[in-house]
């Protein structure tokens, strides 16, 4: 059981865990820090007896954070927020998935909604998704998202532009300029994070909409469904591509066999892509994602259906599918990811954050030569499903949370 601490002993900077109050007001201070080394987090049993492929692949030993840190709810009042990304003076761009696009400051004053995107298809796992910063942000002004766009009665994961107006009240001359077909009737599985690589282009994901009648689409290189893709900002196939040149392929795809991804960032200093999917029940996976490469789903897993029943040939490791780095059983429905840069949280340096939703946490990684040697469970206590988290301007953390919360966590 854990016992509440009073807010001046909080403040002394010498609490030895993170705490939250749910009855805290917007702003208040609700967290403390840390100290030193630990079992695995993970306390409950997994849904299968399967036999990871190597040492360290699951339920790694814990670590805690020393450096005393602080956690403030800057905002309650956002609505279903799914993603985030710093402007350059610090200020946040915030979707939320009804399809309203928000400014949120520093202190957590949000912004009247800005109009002109297209209208989304929010039903279901649906509606304004990731977002991201042309590169040149700061001179064109250029915004970049993901969304659920309707199609004759059914629906896909789309990729929008538009120009933030210099009023910030409206995206200008907004347009989508990819489609992830083909569409489909449902309300699951879109994905779909988006982030710029190191050569300007776009980088994105999509889900394989969840039904057994599309979930072999994941494998099929003439499908855009289950996949991460690379295009250009204009939308076209982005050069250099795996399967450029290949009849039997789409330009445009970079990796296959994905479930739902929904955390993608760049490694700070090798530049690796890295992602987190969803699995079914257990099989939650963290992957470095290389060009080309096939990453197994539905051909292997570390799940079972919601039923409880083996998934296709019950089989975990193949020849020719790639493994995951970790994986979760039971999950914890890792969603939006960040890899931490900054020197202000030194032990946290090159690690991995995740937010995850059934979980209600946000998970530290500790990465080394590309493999997870330890984990943390970090504001575990505030009972919140935890949708995206980034590194802010300043070395912080940004989370926002399905029930509408915008957290920051920083160096006291």
């Amino acid at each position: 059981m854990k016992t509440k601490l009073p807010l001046a002993y909080l403040l002394s900077g010498i609490a030895l865990f993170s705490s939250c109050n749910s009855n805290a007001k917007n702003g208040e201070e609700v967290s403390g820090t840390d100290t030193t080394s630990y079992p695995s987090v993970e306390k409950n049993p997994a849904n299968t007896d399967y036999k990871p492929a190597f040492a360290g692949q699951t339920r790694i030993k814990g670590v805690k954070t020393a450096t005393a840190y602080e956690v403030k709810i800057l905002s309650r009042d956002l609505k279903s927020p799914w993603g985030l990304v710093s402007l350059p003076d610090g200020r946040l761009l915030i979707t939320e998935k009804e399809g309203t696009l928000r400014i949120a400051t520093a202190d957590g004053k949000l912004s009247e909604p800005i109009t002109g995107l297209p209208p989304v298809d929010a039903k279901g796992q649906g509606g304004l998704l990731g977002i991201a910063l042309d590169p040149s942000f700061a001179s064109n002004r250029m915004v970049y998202w993901t969304f659920s766009h309707k199609v004759d009665g059914k629906n896909l994961t789309a990729v929008g532009k538009g120009k933030l107006a210099d009023d910030e009240k409206s995206i200008q001359n907004a347009q989508i300029i990819y489609q992830a077909t083909p569409a489909y009737n449902g309300t699951l599985h879109y994905g779909s994070r988006i982030l710029f690589d190191k050569t300007g282009n776009i980088i994105f994901s999509t889900g394989e909409r969840s039904d057994l009648e599309t979930r072999p689409q994941a494998q099929d290189l003439k499908s855009a469904l289950g996949k991460i893709i690379r295009i250009t900002p204009e939308g076209k196939p982005a050069p250099g591509n795996p399967f450029e040149g290949n009849a039997n392929a789409r330009p445009e795809i970079y990796s296959y066999g994905h479930r739902n991804v929904q955390g993608l960032a760049l490694h700070p200093e090798t530049g690796d892509l890295w992602e987190t999917e969803f699995g079914p029940k257990g099989g939650d996976e963290v992957n470095i994602v290389k060009p080309g490469k096939n990453y197994g789903w539905p051909t292997i897993t570390y799940g079972l259906e919601y039923s409880g029943a083996k998934i296709g040939e019950a089989i975990q490791q193949k020849d020719g599918l790639e493994q995951p780095v970790y994986y979760y059983d039971p999950v914890i429905s890792p969603s939006g990811i960040t890899f931490y840069s900054s020197n202000t949280i030194p032990e946290w340096k090159n690690n991995l954050f995740i937010a995850a939703l059934s979980g209600t946490h946000i998970a530290r990684l500790v990465i080394k030569d590309n493999k997870v040697v330890g984990e943390e469970r970090l504001l575990a206590d505030q009972g919140q499903r935890f949708r995206a988290v980034i590194e802010g301007k300043n070395g912080e953390l940004f989370a926002v949370t399905d029930a509408g919360w915008l957290v920051k966590v920083a160096k006291k």
